[in-house]
């Protein structure tokens, strides 16, 4: 055999072996017993992608059931909508926790995280419907079991988080409203996404809130270009890039200091939808930040609004309470990589280094801080 070939031979044979070790690593990896609440209202499809990155990064901490000592399962472990397969028969089941698990549940479990309570509405449902436009709730909203539920974990300080949409529509007023008082933050009314385009013709462009904008502003939707739209119940502003802003996607800033405790980075960009709390007493972890010209500036001005607003709050007392002012859990990633110890290293192959590659945010974001998080907490339990 010639050496080329052979050498050829056995660097083929090493990078074959090493996914398999790395495996290996993962399944001696010592596994961290913590009882987890996972909520998800919003489950239209069977890849469940609103908290199935939130357990990848479970599996990949080897975090585990006390009772079962095994990963958590992403298509079972959770509460709220669950399609039933085959999914064009549009069969669902809903699992929910009663009132009468408000003691014992909470008692036993450790943490709660509250991926999405949206929910699920006809348009998502059924196939064949124009999703761009508005449709009837099927499922969805935080209600009253949630608020206890939320209650009796926060009062015996177990680890609480909520994300983006906890208490905007289809949440009714009085769950948002004491909820947020639970949490010490309050909800502006303002929720907004980034649009790579603004132009009414992009497949599946949310038609609603062209209308929406012409009924308000009396003028016609003009807008082509990358730009962020702000609305509430009543109102909507269209921030479109070169006009309103520099460059149209948004940006979490994270200071130095909660950069290097939380290991995330000081700055990076995200697309998705987000809602602009108050954070009153709470800590600010990160911020985002709309990158605005002075015209951009002016029109938020002129609806009581900043540039910048909390991404990351955090309970200042005993720091066990968070709240994500974005929909932080939903990625799209694989996950069988989730068993792969240090499958995070390979950068250019997950994600690229271009700060508007929507992939970085997962793997650079969302995984460490979520990571620390419960590594933080997982210490403070089992001194």
């Amino acid at each position: 055999m010639k050496k080329p070939l052979l050498i050829f031979i056995i660097i083929l044979a090493v990078l074959s072996a090493l996914p398999f070790i790395s495996f290996v690593r993962w399944v001696f990896q010592e596994k961290k017993p913590m009882d987890i609440i996972i909520v998800d209202k919003t489950v239209p499809t069977l890849d469940r992608i609103k908290h199935k990155s939130f357990n990848w990064v479970l599996t990949s901490g080897r975090f585990v059931s006390k009772d079962k000592k095994s990963s958590y399962s992403y298509r079972k472990d959770y509460y709220g909508f669950a399609p039933t397969k085959p999914l064009k028969e549009r069969g669902s089941v809903k699992n929910e926790y009663r009132l009468s698990d408000m003691i014992e549940l909470p008692e036993k479990s450790d943490a709660l995280y509250i991926a999405d309570t949206y929910g699920v509405f006809f348009n998502d449902w059924y196939s064949g419907i124009n999703k761009s436009r508005k449709s009837r709730k099927l499922y969805g909203g935080l209600n009253n079991n949630d608020y206890l539920l939320i209650n009796e974990m926060k009062e015996r300080n177990k680890l609480v988080i909520l994300e983006y949409n906890s208490f905007d529509y289809p949440t009714a007023q009085f769950e948002a409203f004491r909820t947020q008082e639970k949490l010490g933050i309050s909800f502006s009314g303002w929720t907004g996404k980034y649009f790579a385009s603004l132009d009414t013709t992009t497949k599946d462009f949310p038609i609603w809130m062209t209308a929406m904008y012409r009924k308000q502003h009396r003028k016609p939707w003009t807008f082509t270009k990358p730009g962020v739209v702000l609305i509430t119940e009543k109102d909507i502003i269209v921030l479109e890039e070169g006009s309103h802003l520099t460059t149209a996607l948004p940006v979490i800033l994270t200071g130095p200091e909660d950069s290097q405790k939380f290991g995330v980075p000081e700055s990076v960009t995200f697309d998705k939808w987000f809602d602009i709390i108050d954070p009153l007493t709470n800590n600010v972890i990160s911020s985002f930040d709309l990158n605005v010209t002075p015209q951009g500036d002016s029109l938020l001005a002129d609806f009581g609004l900043s540039a910048s607003f909390p991404a990351v709050v955090q309970e200042p007392v005993n720091g066990n309470t968070w709240y994500f002012s974005g929909d932080f859990a939903t990625n799209k990633v694989m996950y069988w990589t989730s068993r792969i110890k240090g499958i995070e290293k390979l950068k250019g192959i997950l994600y690229s280094s271009r700060p508007d590659d929507p992939r970085r945010f997962f793997w650079v974001y969302y995984k460490p801080l979520i990571t620390s998080i419960f590594d933080n907490y997982y210490n403070s339990i089992n001194k």
